[in-house]
């Protein structure tokens, strides 16, 4: 059984499969992408295991875990030969310790090739928040409210552009809306795993698209390293139609759960002011959403305005698309990219 590196861990780990042996709410609050939940213990039987640690030693408590573990033996045997026929496995516990031996020496002794992970999971966080952007380069996508950035980022990968999609990571996107219909955030600390992996895709040059985001995306908190990164990295801030704006908002939005735009709307009466709070909730009511996106602009656009204020000049550059055909915005940004990163 090999003690492996994270690098070299994670190269593995897209040809074989990868086992988390932690229990089943340490592997939900955040696992490697694309491990599989195998834990040596479930929830209940991890406290039970940790407080006998504590109150009574370390024998006790190994004899413990040894009278929960036995019973299971055969089913991890059986379940690893599923997912792993050519009996080669990746396995790593939290810190690389008792948990994962454990299950490792079981695995080799079933006929397993095993490797694990030098320092466990722990170690897996630590290299991902060192390394999540070293050697990368980013262009920014900017825009007021309802230019459609998420929708030109998509088109720009279909034409072989690198681009990462941090609010479909998020499942957020990014407003006080933004979460209607879109089901629960995962934790921070798996966005950050999906990130890094989603990062890590491209080769080293490669000049990746983001799109320009506030600290938080709804209840997920941006990677300072790659917050910082945004800020340092030339934008390109489109300028659409407003029409067009109007029209990609209603396409996204319109049919929405009504109650939970309600409720978005008055989330945010304070800075929208009583007066168009109110227009906003009886237009709603009456199915005019059309008005209500108009209504709503304004203090979005002030929003986004103020916060590009905190950019350096020198680093964004506008792009006026309000007279060209929305066919030829890619083009026109991919052309616009090279001339800033020349």
């Amino acid at each position: 059984m090999k003690d492996i590196e994270t690098a070299e861990f994670l190269k593995m780990s897209t040809a074989q499969p990868l086992v988390d042996v932690r229990s089943p709410s340490e592997f939900a609050q955040g696992h490697i992408p694309g491990a599989i939940n195998l834990p040596l213990f479930s929830d209940d039987e991890r406290a039970m295991v940790g407080t006998a640690y504590k109150q009574v030693g370390r024998s006790q408590a190994f004899d413990m875990g040894l009278d929960i573990v036995g019973p299971k033996m055969s089913g991890f045997v059986q379940a690893a030969r599923k997912f792993a026929p050519e009996k080669k496995i990746l396995v790593h516990c939290w810190r690389g310790g008792m948990r994962s031996a454990s299950m490792g020496w079981l695995l080799e002794t079933a006929g397993f090739r095993v490797c694990m992970l030098k320092g466990g999971y722990k170690s897996y966080r630590t290299y991902i928040r060192e390394n999540l952007v070293a050697d990368k380069k980013f262009v920014i996508l900017g825009g007021l409210t309802g230019s459609g950035k998420t929708q030109w980022l998509h088109q720009l990968a279909d034409a072989g552009e690198a681009v990462v999609d941090l609010e479909r990571l998020a499942n957020h996107r990014g407003s006080v809306f933004g979460g209607i219909g879109l089901g629960a955030q995962p934790t921070n600390e798996q966005f950050e795993n999906d990130l890094f992996l989603n990062l890590e895709a491209f080769d080293s040059g490669q000049v990746i698209w983001l799109e320009d985001e506030s600290r938080q995306i709804g209840r997920i908190f941006m990677p300072e390293p790659l917050y910082l990164a945004i800020k340092l990295s030339p934008m390109i801030r489109i300028q659409i139609d407003l029409e067009l704006r109007v029209k990609i908002i209603l396409d996204e939005y319109a049919g929405l759960d009504r109650e939970k735009l309600a409720a978005s709307i008055t989330q945010i009466s304070k800075r929208l002011g009583g007066l168009i709070t109110s227009q906003c909730l009886e237009l709603l009511d009456a199915g005019d959403l059309d008005q209500v996106v108009r209504l709503l602009l304004p203090y979005y656009d002030k929003t986004y305005t103020h916060s590009t204020q905190t950019w350096d000049r020198k680093l964004y550059s506008d792009l006026d698309l309000c007279n060209d055909e929305p066919e030829t915005y890619v083009a026109k940004l991919i052309e616009k990219k090279q001339s800033l990163i020349q």
